[in-house]
């Protein structure tokens, strides 16, 4: 099978009636979809339906995951709070985060809650994005189980703890810089794997600190502590590995100091051999920008920043520069009226669980049609 493309609608509604049979309640199986959806309408195929299964799941299924989230505020102050997540859906858990760091940023000015024991919040964009949506600035970063190794280093200790900042413009989209602070993150090497392609050189490292491009004994190694990703910068300090390493290192503490949460090796799921759940923190933050300035002049200074670096002058060769957000709105653009991407696997595993769940309307269409 060629890819073919599935309208977002319909992904949606699949999803629901999956998560809903898995033992997620109505609403927030509608949310944990919407975080999964948004991530491939801009183009994070990597945090996006093709995780519903394994990250998701079958993580239910192993007894590692609550699919009944409870959302348990542990400390409040004016501007701040701590939330405790009791390993439940990270994305219900980022949802409701970050609308209480925004209604505290509406009245406060700033709003920022730290969260301990989550669960992979999947698209981390979609919490920034949150705030662009009431005119704020968003920031969000979470921890994760430890896949980089820091600079001179081979052993896997931090996440790949992105820092993730959207602002709107007067633009059609805003600006979103949605990065982990490796140079790839886990989910990347899983999509290279599924489509039996090799990573490029320097991603990943083994226990020589030499370069490993095969993506499915990648999996295999990080899972094992024998391979690692490498901070951005690349190895060593030639390139300024170091300045991927410190972040990512900010990160990890701002995702578990904070809240007083589990970090690095604390989070690698597994206890005297058996699994357990990835007792994730992450935070969220909210700037309420009418409370500095009006929010058409922020909006219109952002945008000339934007276009100016847009238009100054291009290397040899290339015909275009691009600035953070813009791609995601092009992939947007291209995507709305064809829907998600499946390739052949994927559409293999979504007829799989139409099977286990007993959704046959959904697997005599996805027969029908792929």
């Amino acid at each position: 099978m060629k890819n073919k493309s599935v309208s977002f609608e319909i992904i949606e509604k699949f999803m629901v009636e999956v998560l809903v049979k898995a033992g997620i309640p109505y609403s927030d199986a509608k949310m944990v979809s919407d975080v999964l959806v948004q991530a491939d309408k801009f183009g994070f195929d990597s945090h996006g339906v093709n995780r519903l299964k394994p990250i998701y799941l079958d993580r239910i299924k192993e007894g590692i995951l609550n699919p009944v989230t409870e959302y348990e505020i542990v400390k409040d102050r004016l501007a701040t709070a701590v939330v405790d997540g009791h390993n439940g859906m990270g994305h219900v858990i980022g949802t409701k985060s970050m609308k209480l760091a925004i209604d505290k940023a509406k009245k406060f000015g700033m709003g920022m809650v730290a969260v301990r024991n989550s669960t992979h919040y999947g698209f981390a964009g979609y919490y920034a994005l949150m705030a662009v949506k009431e005119n704020m600035i968003g920031i969000t970063g979470t921890n994760a189980r430890p896949s980089i190794a820091p600079t001179f280093g081979i052993e896997n200790m931090l996440g790949t703890n992105p820092l993730t900042f959207g602002m709107p413009s007067d633009e059609p989209f805003p600006f979103l810089l949605d990065c982990a602070t490796s140079i790839t993150q886990r989910g990347k090497v899983e999509l290279y794997a599924r489509e039996g392609k090799n990573l490029p050189k320097g991603w990943v490292i083994d226990e020589n600190g030499e370069s490993k491009t095969n993506s499915e004994e990648v999996l295999k190694d990080l899972i094992a502590g024998r391979g690692a990703l490498t901070p951005l910068g690349g190895v060593g300090e030639e390139t300024a590995g170091y300045k991927g390493y410190g972040y990512a290192t900010v990160v990890e503490i701002l995702s578990a100091a904070l809240q007083q949460g589990a970090f690095m090796k604390m989070l690698l799921g597994v206890k005297d051999g058996k699994k357990v759940p990835y007792p994730i923190g992450h935070f969220f933050i909210a700037i309420d920008i009418d409370a500095f300035t009006e929010v058409s002049d922020f909006k219109k200074t952002t945008g000339d920043i934007l276009r100016e670096l847009r238009a100054s002058r291009k290397m040899p060769g290339q015909n275009r520069i691009f600035t953070a957000g813009e791609k995601e709105h092009m992939t947007w653009m291209e995507r709305k009226d064809k829907g998600v991407p499946f390739n052949a696997q994927l559409m293999k595993e979504f007829n799989g669980l139409c099977v286990e769940y007993g959704l046959n309307d959904f697997l005599h269409f996805f027969e029908t049609n792929f």
